[in-house]
């Protein structure tokens, strides 16, 4: 079976399992998208890899994997997604040390948080892309459209409307209280709200 190179789309809120995130990992070389519903802590620890400004004041659960693989020379070469069954992906972990290739089961949401900060390369087979891979519409919607594309992606991956209206809040601060903020985010290891903060700054370039 061939394999599919994935990168990572984005996260959001998943509105049809409350406390839950929906992953969506792009196919290089396609334009299919795969939506992985993960948990808040993984949605959190694959969101600080992503945003590399925030650097948590002590090491989350995959830093602390990484630094242990560091200082015994094990490297993670890749991840590979390679079973989909009754809606849940199963992936692989594949490292090395001393040149001994080993391959250790995984959640895909652990594996891919591990991928990241290994810089490793996330794979599928084509036969799960084609199962469970779906087409999300990426360019804004033009007012006469409509589509299930976009519908799909209301479902999939739609923001939470509380969140909304605390990103609005945060145009009336200024950037120094907006850093301050941040820094007060990270420093209680709220690394939910330090990203949103982190992405208004970064909204005013």
């Amino acid at each position: 079976m061939s394999l599919v190179r994935l990168n990572i789309k984005g996260i959001s809120y998943s509105q049809t399992q409350n406390g839950a995130y929906a992953l969506i990992l792009s196919e290089v070389d396609g334009e299919r998208k795969l939506p992985i519903v993960i948990g808040a802590f993984e949605a959190q620890s694959i969101a600080i890899a992503l945003e590399k400004e925030i650097k948590p004041p002590r090491p989350l659960t995959h830093d602390l994997f990484k630094n242990f693989a560091d200082r015994f020379d094990i490297v993670v070469k890749q991840v590979i997604i390679h079973k989909l069954v009754d809606g849940v992906f199963y992936s692989s972990v594949i490292c090395e040390r001393d040149k001994i290739e080993e391959i250790i089961d995984a959640r895909t949401s652990d594996a891919i948080a591990l991928a990241l900060r290994f810089q490793a390369p996330i794979f599928t087979y084509k036969n799960i892309l084609d199962q469970a891979g779906i087409y999300l519409k990426v360019n804004p919607k033009k007012d006469d459209e409509t589509d299930t594309e976009s519908l799909l992606v209301d479902e999939l991956v739609s923001e939470d409307i509380e969140i909304s209206s605390k990103e609005t809040s945060y145009q009336d601060l200024s950037p120094e209280e907006l850093n301050r903020m941040l820094d007060q985010a990270v420093s209680n290891e709220d690394y939910e709200l330090a990203a949103r903060i982190r992405d208004e700054i970064s909204k005013r370039g």
